[in-house]
């Protein structure tokens, strides 16, 4: 079931870890909207920059130009790459109410839902780790989790978003996050 993003502009939030790709992957759903004849804003934010700290990085997606520069406050939709930070950061802080959370783990959407006090919407797992290292050989999990936030809310197709990886990493690599991400895709859970 997809978002209405025809009515105004669709606000994301990412949480990750330096080096984890959170703003790769939120360039890439940008260039994936932006292909699609969406207006777009993407930026990161970033604490101390060093591998392994903190990142968030927003992103605006509209049908109309974005008259909007702030920080996203209220998302509709908050992805979590890196599933250690459920226990330093509750990632679903502002996000509203009938939003979409998208987290990394291999636990249940229940489960993630009852340990983040996040009681609308719509809660998204996905293994991307274990989609990582069986695909990739290595912790590439961003690209898996953005194809569940991507499968899940509708706001581009995932086709566009395996279109732009390919251009992105021509080759075995490009090839490798497709597969990681058709199979995310598949392997998400909604609840």
């Amino acid at each position: 079931m997809s978002m209405d993003f025809a009515k105004g502009i669709t606000e994301f939030r990412w949480h990750g870890r330096g080096g984890q790709g959170v703003v790769t992957s939120n360039q890439m759903l940008g260039k994936a909207a932006l292909s699609e004849g969406n207006y777009i804003q993407a930026f990161p934010e970033f604490g101390p920059e060093r591998t392994g700290a903190p990142v968030r990085a927003f992103l605006r997606i509209s049908k109309e130009p974005i008259q909007v520069y702030a920080q996203v406050y209220h998302p509709d939709v908050v992805v979590c790459i890196d599933p250690t930070l459920l226990d330093v950061v509750n990632p679903a802080e502002g996000l509203k109410s009938e939003g979409t959370l998208v987290v990394n783990t291999e636990r249940d959407p229940k489960d993630i839902r009852t340990k983040l006090g996040f009681e609308g919407g719509k809660v998204v797992t996905v293994d991307a780790s274990t989609i990582a290292m069986e695909v990739m050989g290595r912790p590439f999990y961003n690209m898996p989790t953005m194809a569940a936030a991507v499968s899940a809310t509708g706001v581009v197709k995932v086709d566009t978003v395996i279109g732009e990886v390919l251009n992105r990493y021509p080759g075995k690599v490009g090839d490798l996050n497709k597969v990681a991400i058709e199979r995310a895709v598949k392997e998400a859970q909604v609840g």
